[in-house]
């Protein structure tokens, strides 16, 4: 399995698309496997002709584990964020972003166009914001700045997303239904996923890997890294925010401020969209991430 050490730590990570291509990123969202990309709009960018390169972020997949650090405390990690003082976590999303450029050093990548959807979305605006010289073009999808005035996400969609259900090692099944069910709420009323094929994916996580410490390490990084909209006002990459109409856990507000933190970018809200990367938007996500793209060779 191709696995390869960027920033220190080993990630794994995968390759598609014509060796020629102009390298793009992508980077998936908290406690995610890059198998979460749908494998259509991986292999539609890699058809436009795109070096498309997904990756394990840290913590989860089959990318390192950062286990000496042991599980976040994250009555301690508010505590700090509110005394202003420095919160105790494993790392935050600019480590993360460092990740993902020294990946770009290990393939022998000098810039590439980075894609990033939910957390994936913050780690790509810190690449485009810590790393300018590094990116050709930023999509951000679905995701946020950081703004605690922001509207916080439905109490439904919060409690999937901290609550994990049946553990898969005791209960698998019921594991599987919680997640499901999980799904029906992110992904809203209109782009529901095929629930057979769900099941079929999300098993064949679990067996990819197991790992709920990473996923608490990786929300805790996002908490510790607070307000980033300093830092976003400072990109100056051609950038492209898409956001769905209907998302429940990161509301529309928080595309919209990333639109209007980063300078001259596009916002592109998509009626009936959720949480999710629905397969009948594939192609609409695919030219708004080519949108990014044509402005950053217009640029040059």
């Amino acid at each position: 399995m191709p696995q390869i050490t960027a920033n220190g730590i080993p990630l794994h990570y995968e390759l598609h698309g014509p060796e020629t291509g102009e390298p793009l990123l992508l980077i998936m969202g908290l406690g995610a496997q890059m198998t979460r990309w749908p494998p259509a709009l991986v292999a539609e960018l890699a058809a436009r002709g795109y070096r498309v390169v997904q990756y394990d972020n840290r913590d989860v997949g089959l990318s390192h584990k950062l286990d000496e650090a042991g599980a976040p405390d994250m009555q301690e990690v508010y505590k700090a964020l509110m005394s202003g003082q420095k919160p105790p976590v494993a790392y935050i999303l600019s480590d993360m972003a460092a990740d993902g450029v020294g990946l770009m050093d290990a393939l022998g990548f000098e810039r590439a166009h980075i894609v990033g959807a939910s957390m994936g979305g913050m780690i790509a605006q810190m690449i485009a914001a810590e790393h300018p010289s590094r990116v050709l073009s930023l999509t951000s999808i679905m995701s946020t700045t950081g703004n605690p005035s922001l509207p916080p996400a439905k109490p439904e969609a919060m409690e999937r997303l901290t609550q994990r259900g049946p553990s898969p090692l005791e209960d698998l099944e019921g594991f599987l239904d919680y997640g499901i069910a999980g799904a029906r709420i992110m992904n809203g009323p209109n782009y529901q996923a095929d629930e057979a094929e769900l099941r079929a994916s999300m098993k064949s996580d679990f067996e990819r890997s197991f790992h709920p410490v990473g996923f608490a390490r990786q929300m805790a990084a996002v908490v510790a890294s607070g307000d980033r909209r300093a830092a976003l006002a400072t990109i100056t990459a051609p950038t492209v925010v898409v956001h769905g109409a209907d998302d429940p856990l990161v509301p529309p507000t928080g595309g919209e401020d990333t639109h209007a933190t980063i300078p001259g970018s596009e916002l592109h809200i998509l009626p009936n969209m959720g949480h999710n990367l629905p397969k009948p938007l594939i192609g609409t996500l695919c030219d708004l991430i080519e949108r990014a793209t044509a402005r950053a060779r217009a640029a040059a």
